[in-house]
């Protein structure tokens, strides 16, 4: 089980102080918690891509993981959303590339549509394509990360002739892609397609919606060939906010829910906890709660959770990182790890997708030659081409 936090990068004023971060403060604090995640032996460092206001996360999330790069060894750094949609296909494959022999491997990416609407125009986009623009980029961002001298035209970009996206990916192996998606079922049947990750931010919906969403992923991925639905390759987020008691976790985290621009003046406290996975209380009840995930996800590869949202201070941010990386962490890995049945893979990392790559054993997107989704594929394409000749 990979465990680690991810960031949104909201520049939020804190409600007990009315004191509001600069974008400078909020940068840096980044960093600063990435560095803080390796310190306490983490597994993911994980951050959004906005560009507008409110945020400071980065527009190009590969320069922030070039400066963690250069200051980490070991941790695993990847992205809450790369916005496939608004980021032509091209720049994605040379950056991520770029990103990942800066850090020696340690780079995947989670795709996503992002959950700001304004972003498709500024970047001349149209919001009601948001699902063809994710499919039809993300397949050319597949085909120019696997192949040189690419041909490629679609609806939504200039065609491509004879193009070679460089750098090529390390050791011919790109980064691991997860897919995220909160409700559209378009995505998790794309990651599945491919061979990928399926990722749940499962944040703001009850633990029933998640399962739907993660069920249907593992049967389709089980439908294309590239194993059982239980080897499917799982990620959950979530968010937490702990004190030693139960007690003071809500009264210290209250005023930060109250305010918050993302839930706030909304349901409350409670509420909101019972009906999604948010948990506010003490680390044991942050374990027992991020263990009953499995219930409902199966068993999963990835958790990653948002700790400083809302305007919390980096001071009390860092601190709940000391209690994961510390209490929680290490009871889930070992809880997690036990729990897993032999024949369910971990998360891929950078070494075991070159091992099989060298093995020969990389994903085929829809299946083997032999599964029946692609002969499906062969007799669907037949049929096209007669019918083509047909009308000629």
């Amino acid at each position: 089980m990979q465990l680690g936090i991810f960031t949104i990068g909201d520049v939020t004023t804190d409600p007990t102080t009315g004191k509001t971060p600069t974008e400078h403060e909020r940068i840096k604090a980044t960093v600063a918690m990435a560095k803080k995640a390796e310190e306490l032996g983490m597994d993911v460092f994980a951050t959004g891509q906005h560009h507008n206001p409110p945020f400071a996360a980065p527009a190009n999330p590969p320069v922030l993981m070039g400066a963690v790069a250069a200051q980490t060894e070991n941790i695993q750094l990847s992205t809450a959303t790369t916005l496939i949609t608004t980021t032509d296909p091209v720049r994605i494959a040379e950056d991520y590339s770029y990103a990942q022999h800066l850090a020696d491997g340690r780079v995947d990416l989670t795709l996503g549509r992002g959950n700001t609407g304004p972003v498709y125009p500024w970047f001349g986009k149209d919001i009601r394509q948001g699902i063809p623009l994710a499919v039809e980029n993300y397949q050319l961002l597949h085909k120019l990360w696997r192949e040189e001298n690419v041909n490629f035209s679609g609806r939504f970009r200039t065609p491509l002739q004879g193009f070679t996206a460089t750098p090529r990916p390390m050791d011919d192996v790109p980064p691991f892609v997860w897919h995220g998606s909160i409700r559209s079922p378009e995505i998790p049947e794309q990651a599945a397609f491919y061979g990928d990750g399926f990722f749940h931010n499962n944040i703001f919906w009850n633990k029933e919606h998640t399962e739907r969403m993660v069920a249907f992923y593992r049967q389709r991925y089980e439908y294309y060939g590239h194993g059982s639905a239980d080897q499917a390759i799982v990620g959950l987020g979530g968010q937490v906010f702990m004190a030693k008691n139960s007690q003071d976790a809500v009264r210290q985290f209250r005023p930060y829910f109250d305010n918050a621009p993302v839930y706030g003046h909304g349901p409350s406290l409670e509420s909101f906890m019972e009906q999604t996975p948010l948990t506010v209380g003490s680390p044991q009840q942050v374990i027992e709660r991020t263990l009953s995930f499995r219930d409902y996800a199966g068993d999963y590869q990835r958790q990653l959770f948002l700790v400083d949202h809302a305007g919390l201070p980096l001071k009390t941010v860092l601190e709940q990182m000391d209690m994961l990386g510390e209490e929680v962490f290490p009871v889930l890995r070992k809880e997690f790890d036990a729990l897993r049945p032999a024949h369910v893979p971990q998360a891929p990392t950078h070494e075991s997708l070159v091992a099989r790559h060298l093995a020969g054993k990389d994903p085929i997107p829809g299946g083997g030659p032999d599964s029946q989704a692609a002969k499906d594929r062969a007799a669907k394409a037949e049929a096209a081409e007669a019918a083509q000749k047909d009308s000629k």
